[in-house]
């Protein structure tokens, strides 16, 4: 399997490919090449992206090898067939422990994004959260978050534990507390492909406070299977 210091090869198929991108990695091509650009010269193939991560977000990527497969998994993102949970931490107490953050969102200042009251076209997300306290690998007590987006809004995860008052550690733009990353990773998707059922799963490969033996024990443990959880459904509104 290929590894470069943007990316790791996880899983290939015949119609995609799976990688793990590392925090800090453009997705798209801005002063340098994107992550995306970089998988393709790095295997000498043409790549299609299907969804995206932030540049500050690490974790689990689809790319697709042709146009048709592209479409066609475009069409499951839309269709909410493909199943995303993500990983964050936060120095920060939230207003509740797990639950529902729904809201439209608009644009604030200097790019960030805010959640609203309104819900013509919301924001969906369902979390559930651990507390640990201060180790010597934590630098004070702090709380993981297992997340699962219903929608795919743009900086959705980072907003919705904002406005929980529990802003991802390391996230300047959301005025979180000092880290040496950001601390949100894409951690597992579920879906079926012509008749295969696919899950994936990747521990976080960058962060220290990733790294702690409690965080890791959570993970191998009550959260190593993230679809046997018990998230609740919803229906999102027809197009």
């Amino acid at each position: 399997m290929i590894t470069t210091d943007s990316f790791r090869l996880i899983a290939e198929h015949e119609d995609f490919l799976v990688i793990a991108k590392a925090p800090d990695v453009s997705f798209h091509s801005e002063d340098g090449a994107g992550v995306v650009v970089q998988v393709e010269q790095a295997l000498g193939m043409k790549l299609f992206p299907v969804h995206r991560l932030d540049k500050v977000t690490s974790g689990l990527l689809i790319l697709a090898r042709s146009s048709a497969a592209a479409a066609e998994f475009t069409e499951l993102f839309s269709q909410h067939h493909i199943q995303k949970y993500y990983l964050a931490l936060s120095l920060d107490k939230p207003k509740q422990k797990q639950g529902w953050v729904k809201g439209d969102m608009a644009p604030a200042r200097r790019g960030a994004h805010k959640l609203l009251t309104s819900m013509d076209n919301p924001a969906v997300s369902y979390f559930i959260s651990a507390g640990f306290q201060e180790t010597t690998a934590l630098p004070s007590s702090c709380r993981a978050f297992l997340i699962k987006p219903f929608t795919g809004k743009t900086h959705q995860i980072r907003v919705a534990l904002k406005s929980m008052g529990a802003a991802i550690a390391g996230d300047d733009l959301y005025q979180a507390k000092a880290a040496d990353r950001v601390y949100l990773h894409a951690y597992a998707l579920e879906f079926d492909w012509h008749g295969s059922h696919h899950q994936l799963v990747l521990p976080p490969e960058h962060g220290e406070w990733f790294q702690a033996l409690e965080l890791q024990a959570l993970l191998k443990s009550q959260w190593a299977t993230p679809w046997t959880l018990a998230f609740p459904s919803y229906q999102l509104p027809k197009n």
